[in-house]
């Protein structure tokens, strides 16, 4: 039976693996495995607890076990990988690219790694070394090594005897790199033109000018270039110009997913590791921390609060509203900061047009406040007949509303100064900022204004 008989979409492929599970079908499952392709596989495992991702183990083909593991998450390829023997781990890295060795044996123990290395092909194994070099979070650890380059001067002809005899080309080729004799990149050369063109043509006529990326740059700054710049291949270079790797579709679209990811996770303070089914005491220290965090600064909040004590015991209707001042706030400087945000991934602020959001954001608060304040006044007048209590939370609106937006300019640009990541402590620091010129404004001037 065809995949498309049984289900349409991701949720119904879920549902009917949990059937065949339940089921103990297992000639299914097998059948079902075979038929996935190794995303779908990997997806499908990361969909699942530990517990019942050992038994779906047993049903993928030994063939493909190898690029399943270098598709799935760190943890799950570190949980497997931890029962595995070295002569296992062989077994399972035979035949793949360096890309995906140097995937399965990032999460070996040195050990594992150690013997493995050495069982492998020599030009396979300097380039999982090369890729174990780079730090986790730059250009060169996600580029692919191998390259299909030739030397400038060559005829169309003979490159591509050269790639027919060689077998070079496969389906994520795009590109081929014309380099000088040490391996400086000079251009590249698209398949089209070499099947098109005169065969009798040497490539320097048809050399195409190239845009490259650092292999020691960020992966999150690369990130942001790939997708204003809308590239789905390119070539990597280190500080010298030197060829060392290219990025292919499959490699570009893994960069901006990890950062995308990355960024929501930290604006939310979960770690970069933490999955849907992360083991429950891991899952527990990597937010607990942040968690932390968070409890200062309410502390802070309240300490600000436990100085109008006074005017709170005299007026209940004060703490009544008090919340809603602090939302209102929250809610408004929270969308300005995941827009601020999102155009610093893409890396749409720079310059002038810092100063021209801020003044955006600082209208936008101040319309927006106006609007709000005036509606909560009205509210609270019917609420408590109070003209004071009134103009007391109708002001405070607005001030919080207003401080919020330029509040969620400022923190992110600042944070990204001092080089540490605004999705990070973004939202932690705003909402403090919002709690606190909320509670001050608001018991303030019901000081000022009703004692």
């Amino acid at each position: 039976m065809r995949d498309d008989e049984k289900y349409t979409n991701t949720e119904e492929q879920l549902l009917y693996l949990q059937k065949l599970l339940d089921e103990e079908d297992t000639a299914a499952l097998k059948e079902l495995f075979t038929e996935l392709d190794i995303l779908a596989i990997a997806r499908t495992l990361e969909s699942f607890p530990a517990k019942t991702r050992d038994l779906l183990w047993d049903y993928i083909p030994d063939d493909v076990l190898g690029e399943v593991l270098a598709e799935v998450d760190e943890d799950i390829r570190a949980d497997y990988i931890e029962d595995l023997s070295a002569s296992d781990v062989e077994q399972i890295v035979r035949g793949l690219d360096a890309q995906e060795v140097a995937e399965v044996l990032d999460v070996a123990d040195e050990e594992i790694k150690t013997t493995v290395y050495a069982s492998l092909d020599q030009e396979i194994r300097a380039q999982v070394e090369n890729l174990h070099a780079y730090e986790d979070d730059v250009v060169g650890r996600y580029m692919d090594p191998e390259t299909v380059n030739v030397k400038q001067g060559v005829s169309l002809e003979a490159v591509q005897r050269y790639i027919r005899i060689h077998h070079l080309l496969d389906d994520e080729s795009q590109q081929i790199m014309i380099t000088d004799k040490d391996k400086r990149l000079l251009g590249t050369l698209s398949l089209i033109n070499l099947i098109k063109q005169p065969q009798e043509a040497v490539v320097d006529d048809y050399m195409d000018d190239f845009f490259t990326l650092n292999d020691q740059m960020k992966v999150s700054d690369a990130a942001a270039l790939l997708r204003s710049k809308e590239l789905h291949f390119v070539p990597v270079c280190d500080s010298d110009g030197l060829l060392v790797g290219q990025l292919n579709a499959a490699d570009v679209l893994e960069i901006t997913q990890d950062d995308a990811d990355m960024t929501l996770k930290h604006m939310s303070g979960v770690s970069d590791e933490e999955e849907v089914f992360t083991p429950i005491a891991r899952s527990a220290k990597s937010r607990g921390i942040w968690l932390g965090i968070n409890l200062l600064t309410a502390f802070l909040a309240a300490f600000v609060i436990g100085q109008f004590e006074a005017v709170l015991d005299q007026i209940v209707a004060l703490a009544i509203l008090m919340p809603v001042v602090a939302s209102m706030g929250g809610i408004a400087g929270s969308q300005t900061l995941t827009v601020v945000i999102r155009g610093l991934a893409l890396g749409q602020l720079a310059g002038n047009n810092k100063r021209w959001l801020y003044n955006k954001e600082l209208w936008v608060g101040m319309s927006n406040g106006l609007v709000w304040a005036l509606v909560v006044g009205g509210i609270s007048y019917l609420w408590f007949s109070d003209p004071l209590i009134t103009l007391v939370i109708t002001l405070a609106i607005f001030i919080n509303m207003s401080l919020a937006n330029v509040s969620g300019v400022l923190i992110p640009l600042v944070l990204k100064r001092l080089q540490i990541d605004p999705a990070l402590s973004g939202a932690v620091i705003l909402t403090t900022v919002t709690d606190v010129v909320g509670f001050l404004s608001f018991l303030g001037l019901a000081t000022l204004i009703i004692l």
